[in-house]
């Protein structure tokens, strides 16, 4: 479809405020809805953008429109269809932009929907196909037909994937997902590992595949993919992907219901010891069952702590489908996601772990953490699961902040990872308060006695050991420590303060 035919859906109500000639006529390619600033890099060419216009305030910078508008222009959209429900109007600043850099611009009122947008543009699409000439479509007839009404009937993938392929004999074809979960296959597809299959899609060599369209981001994209390169004709595979695109769109509201009360849940968890029946309540709306055990796994995406954050979590847990889970959002913070563990309590601390490179390989430029709390035996441990799982999270993050990581409760097991997870600034404080006037490492002489606290400590108090390692004389050593006594006013000979001194050097 065009541009130019969403505008003559008069049930939309839709305005063109900016947009000429072959503008209008610009083949759309699907829909994206966003209200981040710079949205370019969640864009795929050909698409239009939904935005509520939340982005921008009436007292913004006119630039700030412009960035917006050279994003879309840099991604190659089609169009700009812009939400009147949140300012009442769109803006001057945002029209000009638009006609600066060529991008059509669209006013969608207060009354029309998002999401009836969206479903025109597909449905428009769907009728499209239907409508080609015999010789111009790909799959038959009867198939297409049958497709439809399995569509309607909500079917599962594998029914889907195993009809649309029948009469090509049924070839090996799988429907995964970026990090290589199964979403379906074929009957002849033999099973295929997560690993394998996430490297047969990243290896154009290994088979045929095709992204199916939609609003998905680089978590939880679906992705066709045949072992062998001539199983299937390539417009046969585009119409397959698009009817499995028509089945993630009608998903798309159950799905948001489950965040919904995934968010309820997290909230619940984080804001305390809660009322029984309303936490048996939350679960049941998150489809988990009310006895335990639980565990909570907290997660975070570089500077994201959003959506995309919940998504990254949910496709690795999805990986494991015999562990119920519900994945939310904590009030203003991290993923959240509470499974249900097995009988024994065993969750999926260590196989998160092993499936975190996978999630990071969609997009590893972003750091990405999780931490994994024990297993609680019931709702009402939640809460305490949720902070055991941010202070695994905080380690996690600590060990390798630009990287990709998970830690669980049970990695806690030396005195340097139970550190990790205190916030900087307190293991700061504690460090100055216990080292002293050795904190501030202003001068040599407190250097040179760091340095020999520290050789101490990993000498196990040993005189003679330290005096070797220092290349000191036993009385010199002696002298120092002596020395780092009085100054910190701890006593080397007892065990506490020895415990004491070495976390503070492990916290600077």
């Amino acid at each position: 479809m065009h541009v130019r035919d969403l505008l003559q859906v008069d049930a939309l109500d839709l305005t063109l405020l900016w947009g000429e000639g072959p503008l209008l006529d610009r083949e759309v390619s699907g829909v994206t809805a966003t209200d981040l600033e710079d949205p370019a890099r969640f864009l795929q060419p050909g698409e239009l953008v939904l935005s509520g216009l939340v982005w921008w305030t009436p007292e913004a910078d006119p630039a700030k429109a412009d960035r917006f508008v050279t994003a879309l222009r840099s991604a190659g959209t089609t169009a700009l269809l812009a939400g009147e429900e949140t300012h009442g109007t769109v803006p001057d600043v945002l029209v000009d932009a638009c006609r600066a850099h060529g991008i059509v611009l669209v006013a969608v009122p207060a009354h029309t929907t998002f999401r009836a947008v969206t479903e025109a543009v597909y449905l428009r699409q769907w009728g499209d196909l239907s409508r080609r000439p015999l010789a111009h479509r790909a799959l038959p007839e009867n198939v297409r037909t049958e497709l439809a009404g399995l569509l309607a009937g909500d079917a599962t993938p594998d029914a889907l994937l195993d009809r649309a392929l029948a009469h090509l004999g049924g070839p090996p074809c799988y429907l995964l997902t970026a990090t290589g979960r199964e979403v379906a296959r074929t009957p002849a597809a033999p099973y295929l590992p997560a690993p394998r299959a996430a490297r047969d899609l990243a290896s154009a060599a290994a088979g045929t595949t095709l992204r199916i369209d939609g609003d998905a981001g680089p978590y939880d994209s679906w992705f066709l993919h045949l072992r062998g390169t001539a199983d299937a004709p390539p417009r046969v595979l585009h119409e397959i992907a698009e009817v499995f695109a028509r089945y993630r769109h009608h998903s798309e509201p159950r799905q948001a219901a489950g965040r919904r009360a995934a968010d309820a849940l997290a909230a619940l968890a984080d804001a305390g010891p809660a009322d029984g029946a309303e936490l048996h309540a939350a679960l049941h709306a998150c489809g988990l069952p009310t006895t335990g055990p639980y565990r909570v796994v907290v997660a975070t995406l570089g500077g994201e702590e959003g959506r995309r954050a919940v998504s990254a979590l949910a496709e690795a847990l999805g990986h494991s489908p015999a562990e119920p889970f519900s994945a939310g959002r904590r009030p203003g913070g991290e993923a959240v996601a509470v499974v249900r563990a097995g009988p024994d309590g065993d969750a999926d601390g260590t196989s998160l772990a092993d499936l975190w490179p996978l999630l990071h390989a969609c997009r590893p430029q972003a750091p990405l953490h999780a931490g994994v709390s024990g297993p609680v035996p019931d709702a009402g441990g939640l809460n305490a699961a949720l902070g055991q799982a941010r202070y695994a999270l905080a380690a996690a993050r600590a060990a390798d902040p630009e990287g990709a990581r998970v830690t669980t409760v049970d990695d806690l097991s030396t005195l340097g990872t139970l550190l990790a997870g205190v916030p900087a600034e307190v293991r700061r404080a504690f460090s100055n308060r216990v080292l002293g006037p050795l904190a501030s490492r202003g001068s040599a002489s407190h250097r040179m006695l760091l340095e020999t606290l520290e050789v101490f400590l990993a000498q196990h108090g040993s005189w003679a050991r330290t005096a070797e390692a220092l290349h000191l004389h036993v009385n010199t050593v002696h002298y120092r420590i002596q020395r780092i006594e009085t100054l910190t006013g701890r006593d080397l000979s007892r065990l506490d303060d020895k415990l004491d001194l070495h976390a503070a050097l492990r916290c600077r």
